[in-house]
């Protein structure tokens, strides 16, 4: 009699982990994809303390403005005669969202309604203030 158990050992022994690791780099893309990514202005704000009704969830232009004035716009310090042109661009790529405005406890509401103005000029709605909750 013949030893056939001898072959069919050796064979189980090999374990293929092809189908496992396509599953985990289909499930890496799938999340990757779906992540949900913060939109920050760039420079560090110091936001003024206040309680507030409601928050507001949709956002598609983050405006900051430093204490010393300097408007910042997806992590670039743009110019005073070059921030129309910048929010109506942002504006046309994303009609839908309004702006949020995160204006530093030490800058001059002069700026930050400066940036309103240009908003509302444009059409962006709604323009909110970002503040820190208490």
């Amino acid at each position: 009699m013949r030893n056939r158990r001898g072959k069919a050992g050796q064979q189980g022994q090999a374990i293929d982990l092809t189908p496992m690791l396509d599953v985990v780099f289909i499930m890496l893309i799938f999340f990757i994809v779906t992540a949900t990514f913060i939109k920050l202005p760039g420079p560090e704000i110091s936001k003024i303390d206040t309680k507030t009704e409601e928050s507001y969830k949709k956002v598609g232009i983050l405006v900051a403005v430093t204490d010393i004035n300097e408007f910042w716009i997806d992590k670039k310090r743009v110019e005073p005669s070059a921030l129309k042109l910048n929010l109506t661009r942002l504006f046309n790529e994303n009609p839908k969202g309004g702006m949020v405005i995160q204006a530093d406890n030490e800058s001059d509401i002069e700026s930050v309604a400066k940036v309103a103005d240009i908003a509302r000029d444009i059409g962006i709605s709604p323009v909110a203030v970002s503040v820190e909750n208490d």
